[in-house]
């Protein structure tokens, strides 16, 4: 269908999105070298795949490392359960070679219970000044084993200590989980199943302060499975799935999000990027499926400086391959990391920048 922007189309299942063309860029040439959901996984995360078990930072493990942690909810969040496909969980969604203090604190939203966030309420018993007691005791005991400090393990424990006591002791930290906070309407705008409400604690956690925060569709990559929205590997069933369920949603939660952004005055200051580890292929199966296609898909971005209302790139006629500006993800990378004020050069120091580049046309 059309949109508002002359010359650009999309599904006619994303009508609200549609409306909205001239707030975002499509990027419609990505493609890279593997079909497989957990190295592509991995690659998108990342920009590139892992060698001999060594594993890239993800982007929000780069946000936490170069720009530091602001607040007491830390500089890199992610909402949903890790990834997984099959029982094997996808790598890249932590902190990678720069260790486990640059892993997202993770809080997962269900519908049912609302958001989870684990250990975060201590127990009613412990008043804040025994809290205290017992984190100056903790304090002792490491001092007694100062020459360990340089162990991975025990640095991610200690962070991970510290952030969750300073989300247990601050009142204003744990406000921005509280959803039933926003109007009812806002949240029914949202839409009141896991993605929609994640996207808008995504927001109040960028509102309060969180520098990249990572919301995942589902924690695994099949559309059948028993907890989350389900995946998008739509093998069968791709059309079914698409229209009853995944693009109404998507299309009801991320149009909430760029709406809500831009009525608040943050869009122009905050980046969302919508997209996944590769797409679908042109040809449908013999299941009324399509299978993985790494060869060429999309990817949308807006805000945080990028120049909407256009589409980078393009595919050939059937769509199987990039036929002008192809794209890969790590220039996805090095252009976020560009939007976020993080310089290549002090990446590079830390052999951690991305293969890619700034895709300029974007900014």
């Amino acid at each position: 269908t059309g949109t508002n922007v002359p010359g650009i189309q999309v599904c006619e299942l994303l009508p609200q999105l549609a409306r909205m063309a001239d707030r975002y860029a499509l990027v419609r040439s990505l493609h890279h070298e593997t079909n497989d959901h957990g190295i592509a996984g991995t690659v998108g995360l990342t920009g590139r795949a892992a060698v001999a078990g060594r594993v890239m930072p993800s982007m929000g493990a780069v946000a936490a490392r170069m720009l530091g942690r602001p607040t007491a909810l830390g500089a890199f969040c992610a909402v949903g359960r890790p990834l997984h496909q099959g029982h094997r969980p996808i790598q890249g969604e932590g902190g990678g070679i720069l260790g486990g203090p640059y892993d997202p604190f993770r809080i997962e939203y269900d519908p049912v219970t609302g958001v989870q966030i684990h250990d975060l309420k201590p127990p009613e018993e412990i008043t804040s000044s025994r809290l205290d007691r017992r984190r100056l005791f903790l304090q002792t005991v490491e001092k007694a084993r100062e020459h360990l400090s340089q162990l991975r393990e025990i640095q991610a424990h200690q962070a991970t200590y510290d952030h969750a006591f300073s989300l247990v002791t601050s009142g204003a930290a744990k406000a921005v989980f509280e959803l039933e906070r926003e109007p009812d309407a806002l949240r029914d705008r949202y839409g009141r199943h896991r993605f929609g409400q994640s996207c808008l604690l995504a927001r109040r956690l960028v509102e309060g302060g969180v520098p990249f925060v990572q919301v995942n569709w589902s924690s695994h990559v099949e559309s059948e499975e028993d907890y989350g929205d389900g995946g998008w590997d739509m093998h069968y069933r791709n059309f079914e799935v698409l229209q009853d369920r995944h693009l109404w949603m998507l299309d009801q939660s991320l149009s909430a999000l760029l709406e809500d952004l831009a009525q608040r005055g943050m869009l122009n200051d905050t980046l969302v990027v919508a997209m996944g580890e590769f797409g679908r292929s042109p040809k449908i199966n013999d299941k009324w499926g399509r299978d993985h296609w790494n060869q060429c898909y999309s990817a949308l971005l807006a805000g945080g400086g990028i120049r909407g209302g256009q589409a980078v790139g393009s595919s050939d006629s059937r769509g199987e391959l990039p036929a002008a500006r192809p794209v890969t993800p790590a220039d996805i990378c090095a252009t976020v990391f560009h939007t976020l004020g993080i310089e290549r050069t002090s990446l590079l120091e830390l052999e951690i920048a991305p293969d890619g580049h700034l895709i300029e046309d974007l900014v």
